[in-house]
């Protein structure tokens, strides 16, 4: 029976890793990659094992998209990285701060 630990809700963070490498701010590597949610030529939005990634840039492309190996590779002009929260933190850390009120 195989399971599959990326979909897993119960894995704390600290128990992943993702790396990303940027380099000379033209070439960015990143794993853990779990979906590709947007893209074009200035932005690209990721969904992460830690959340959302969302790549903002000019000349933008995809060069390599691996859902099996969970990595991608973005070439272009790479002007800023930014997490945003995962959504199910945020739930669970609403419904726990609602409890112990």
């Amino acid at each position: 029976m195989a399971i599959d630990l990326r979909k897993d809700n119960s894995i704390q963070p600290s128990n992943i890793i993702q790396n990303i490498v940027l380099e000379n701010r033209e070439k960015l590597s990143i794993s853990g990659v779990q979906d590709v949610l947007s893209f074009d030529d200035q932005i690209v939005i990721l969904e992460t094992e830690l959340g959302l990634l969302t790549i903002k840039g000019e000349d933008l492309r995809i060069n390599k998209l691996s859902l099996d190996t969970s990595e991608i590779i973005v070439n272009g002009n790479i002007m800023q990285i930014a997490y945003s929260e995962n959504e199910m933190q945020k739930k669970s850390e609403g419904l726990f701060s609602k409890i112990f009120k």
